[in-house]
């Protein structure tokens, strides 16, 4: 069923996006609680589950806030909160439907600057406490970063291509026929791929380590790990549903309306990704940037020629 794009949503859903993206990182967290207690061996229950993130909340908001010698309080806490605005401000292009809040001629440059915001947020969390342990996790996340990126901006790059437009809602507009998922599938997966990395979610969660290390959030406690926290899993939560606009039709689909097939299709992402990080262990920074720039990147510089071979074979017309 084609949609159609008629704008930007009303000055009002600014307030009401934080809302939604809280309650998608709601339910990842709790679906996330019942796969670790099933892999534990004590399966719990959707209500059990389901109130797991408002206890461990609550044991946050009240834990005291701990402090390190000679620390540099401004970029500390700059950094646990600009994690969580960064996410929000990447998801202001995110088609909710037919429209996003933000209706930018270029939503692709503005979602992935955005990320890059979300990424000198968690080394500034890092580096902040003058702590050896946290600044050696921010600077992992860095090493990780530098990996993932270049892959991460050709895969978005390429549908952008495809759709010969930098706006979100025209790349959605351009898959009304085919989605992309079916002509750049490389893209596809790479994408989610450095999605994951973005988030440090699943086998990239090496700068925060739950070792002894502690990774970048070793010296956060209480309020400062709460928000640092919660900025993970809202940006985990935008990456992964901007997969859907740019791959996967966006509202695109028959029968039911432009909003639910978003959020259906949302809700597909996130449980893949969360399903996968209990299948695959933590994977070491030596290891992944390896593979980043031996195959990533190459197979995305194919694919992203393929793409533009289509498009100028189609006389500039889009795919």
């Amino acid at each position: 069923m084609p949609i159609e794009l008629p704008g930007a949503l009303p000055v009002w859903w600014v307030l009401l996006l934080p809302l939604l993206l809280a309650l998608a990182a709601w339910a990842t967290t709790a679906f996330d609680t019942a796969l670790t207690a099933r892999a534990a061996g004590r399966p719990i229950g959707p209500v059990p589950a389901t109130l797991a993130p408002l206890r461990e909340s609550a044991r946050l908001l009240v834990g005291q806030r701990r402090r390190t010698v000679a620390a540099d309080p401004v970029l500390w806490r700059l950094g646990t909160a600009v994690l969580p605005v960064a996410a929000v401000l990447a998801a202001a292009v995110l088609p909710l439907g037919s429209r996003p809040v933000a209706d930018l001629g270029v939503g692709v440059v503005w979602f992935n600057a955005m990320e890059v915001l979300a990424w000198a947020a968690v080394w500034m969390a890092g580096w902040g406490p003058d702590s050896a342990l946290s600044l050696v996790g921010g600077y992992r996340f860095v090493a990780q970063g530098l990996a993932y990126e270049l892959p991460h901006m050709f895969a978005i790059i390429t549908a952008a291509l495809g759709a010969q437009s930098l706006r979100i809602t025209d790349i959605v507009t351009a898959q009304q026929g085919l989605w992309f998922v079916a002509i750049m599938p490389v893209a596809f997966v790479v994408y989610l791929v450095s999605a994951a990395a973005m988030a440090f979610w699943g086998p990239f969660d090496a700068p925060v380590d739950r070792g002894v290390a502690g990774g970048a959030a070793a010296e956060l406690s209480g309020v400062d790990r709460l928000v640092f926290a919660g900025g993970r899993w809202l940006l985990l939560v935008v990456a992964a549903a901007m997969a859907v606009p740019l791959f996967l039709g966006g509202g695109n689909g028959p029968w039911l309306p432009a909003w639910l097939w978003v959020a259906i299709k949302t809700a597909a992402v996130l449980g893949a990704m969360v399903w996968l990080r209990h299948r695959f262990p933590t994977i070491r920074m030596d290891r992944w940037t390896e593979f980043s720039w031996i195959v990533l990147v190459p197979l995305m510089i194919a694919q992203a020629l393929a793409v533009a071979l289509v498009v100028l074979g189609r006389g500039g017309g889009g795919m």
